[in-house]
């Protein structure tokens, strides 16, 4: 299997670690989309937040297997507004051991990071063990099919 598109978004909090990781990830052989910001100029989050799920639905919708990466200051906030987007399944990753069980256990498809509190060498970390970590399936299949159930049932109000 290739590696993912990446979709990355940033607001202005996040756009200096943005930029850092999106050359390493072009360096490491990923296509990837930048929604942006493209500064540190005060914006807002959900707009780039919506835009990066969006763009990550869609891609899967039509087979594809891309994921994203978005960043503001905290990453609690992104995540929040990724999950409002169908079929999403973003986590604020901080440790190891979440980012690695997000996609093993929950197959999370959104990394949410906080360009405030993670330095460059342990966003680069668990980008790359987000990246490189399988989903496991097996029983974590039957948690995923409920979740989507509650999303069906929730949109339908």
């Amino acid at each position: 299997m290739g590696k993912p598109r990446v979709f990355l978004g940033a607001d202005h909090g996040g756009f200096p670690l943005k930029e850092r990781l999106k050359a390493w990830l072009v360096e490491r052989g990923h296509e990837v989309g930048d929604f942006g910001t493209h500064s540190t100029e005060a914006v807002d989050y959900p707009d780039f937040a919506f835009l990066v799920a969006q763009a990550v639905a869609g891609n899967r919708a039509a087979g594809g297997d891309a994921v994203g990466i978005m960043i503001d200051s905290i990453g609690q906030a992104s995540a929040m507004v990724c999950n409002k987007v169908p079929g999403i399944r973003a986590v604020a990753g901080y440790d190891a051991y979440a980012v690695r069980s997000s996609r093993e256990h929950n197959d999370a498809n959104v990394l949410c990071l906080g360009g405030a509190v993670l330095g460059w060498g342990l966003a680069q970390s668990l980008v790359e063990l987000w990246l490189e970590t399988p989903y496991a399936g097996g029983r974590h299949q039957a948690r995923l099919d409920k979740m989507a159930a509650l999303e069906k049932r929730a949109a339908k109000g």
